[in-house]
């Protein structure tokens, strides 16, 4: 796609988009939840519809690669055009999350619903709308874009698997100059936006077991020690009187990329009105670049089932996220290390480690990131915005590990007001759109920029 015809790039995404949105609407149709206790034919249904789409743009080589344990990888490759032009790899998944309660929907969450704009599904936006953003690129270079293309499809990557740690085992297989993980999108419609920082995640279990049994709280309460109690009062230490999350050694930096509005976060939070926000500093930092500690789950008597006793036991489970730039051995040994040294009422805890998983930074400034603010801004019309997220993408980093000289641009067909994993999910049809051109306009970008040798 040469420069003279790049006024005509929008045009050319247009005349596909109808093909493309029936693409999707068949593919959102398909449950295809890769989570235990749920069939895995419709796993299998999409893994298979997606391999006939891309041999029918043109792609003849594709693999499927088996895992223990997990739902089938797509891997598929298309050589470069000519031996010194760099290789992208392309990411994305297949897989969905369970659609919950389904009174909470508004139409069936399997049956692709027109929306004002879009269309409302399961995993229509988080992951479906970017699978199909990867295949327009590819029918709007007829299956031969100006660069090499490997692409990775992978099904379990809502409840994870042992994909997230198999690139580094087989690195020549993943080998690229830059990669673009869609798994992600803009800060909200219309608004052109690459993710450079994922927080990293742990959790952690604390519990208290202060009687043999529940002892009636007449005769026994005020002297023996009630184990919700003591666990309570460990869990309010982890917070100061504003909010902000006070446990020793985890960090917080300023946040100077672009952020949500108040207003906007409380509309995605449900915020209630009369509540004000917890936590000081900016969104972006009490959201990105700072810590956050959330209780998750708490084993206690439920008021409807309430004896007048004593409790003798209590636990709690505890989801941190932290800085990208953290170690996270780091980060869960400091949260350990504070509630392990809290003695509530002189009775100590027993603090357990779980899973802990990395955050990541992208190297921003290479040729791939000239190209992709070239291509987002053509795409959109506006300049296009860095931010973080608080979620994670395991394989990131088993990809930049596998791949370590990439470099790495997560960008995408979602929105943060899509109601990903939430009820109602969907996806505008001027995101897929404007994705589609971006992703088209990056690679020729960054295939010219290579010609060129890289210099600006």
């Amino acid at each position: 796609m040469e420069a003279s015809s790049r006024e005509d790039l929008g045009a050319r995404v247009d005349a596909l988009m109808d093909g493309l949105v029936a693409d999707l609407e068949r593919l959102a149709a398909i449950p295809s939840i890769a989570f235990p206790g749920y069939p895995p034919e419709p796993v299998e249904e999409a893994h298979d519809l997606i391999v006939s789409l891309l041999r029918d743009a043109g792609v003849t080589h594709v693999e499927r690669i088996d895992l223990p344990d997990t739902a089938p990888v797509i891997y598929a490759e298309i050589p470069p055009p000519e031996p010194d032009a760099p290789t992208v790899l392309l990411y994305g998944h297949y897989d969905v999350q369970p659609a919950g309660a389904p009174g909470l929907w508004l139409s069936p969450p399997f049956e692709p619903t027109p929306v004002p704009g879009g269309l409302r599904a399961r995993g229509i936006a988080d992951d479906k709308s970017n699978v199909i953003a990867h295949l327009g690129m590819l029918r709007a270079y007829g299956g031969r874009p100006p660069v090499g293309i490997k692409m990775v499809i992978e099904g379990q990557e809502e409840y994870g698997s042992a994909f997230d740690d198999y690139p580094p085992s087989d690195p020549g297989r993943f080998a690229c100059d830059a990669m673009v993980i869609a798994d992600l999108g803009n800060l909200r419609p219309g608004t052109p936006t690459l993710t450079t920082g994922l927080r990293g995640a742990c959790e952690v279990t604390v519990e208290v077991r202060t009687l043999a049994e529940p002892r009636h709280s007449g005769e026994f309460g005020g002297a023996a020690p009630d184990a919700l109690l003591v666990l309570l009062r460990a869990l309010g230490t982890l917070h100061d009187d504003a909010g902000d999350v006070a446990v020793r050694g985890l960090r917080r930096d300023p946040w100077d990329g672009t952020t949500y509005t108040e207003e906007e976060f409380r509309d995605l939070a449900s915020v209630r009105g009369d509540l004000p926000l917890i936590g000081t500093g900016s969104l972006g930092e009490r959201l990105w670049s700072g810590p956050a500690i959330t209780v998750i789950g708490l084993d206690a008597p439920s008021v409807d089932h309430a004896a007048s006793a004593v409790v003798p036991y209590a636990r709690a489970k505890l989801n941190l996220r932290f800085h990208p730039h953290q170690d996270p051995l780091e980060a869960r040994a400091a949260l350990v290390s504070h509630l392990r040294a809290q003695r509530p009422f002189g009775i100590p805890l027993t603090v357990t480690p779980g899973d802990t998983g990395p955050g990541f930074e992208a190297r921003t400034g290479g040729p791939a990131y000239r190209a992709a603010l070239t291509a987002l801004k053509e795409a959109w019309g506006a300049e296009a915005s860095y931010v973080a997220t608080g979620g994670s993408i395991p394989l990131v980093n088993g990809l930049a590990k596998a791949a370590p000289g990439a470099e790495v641009l997560l960008f995408g067909a979602q929105d943060s007001m899509c109601n990903l994993h939430a009820p109602n999910e969907r996806v505008l049809f001027s995101e897929l759109r404007n994705t589609v051109v971006a992703m088209v306009a990056f690679l020729r970008e960054y295939a010219a920029d290579h010609r060129a040798g890289g210099a600006r």
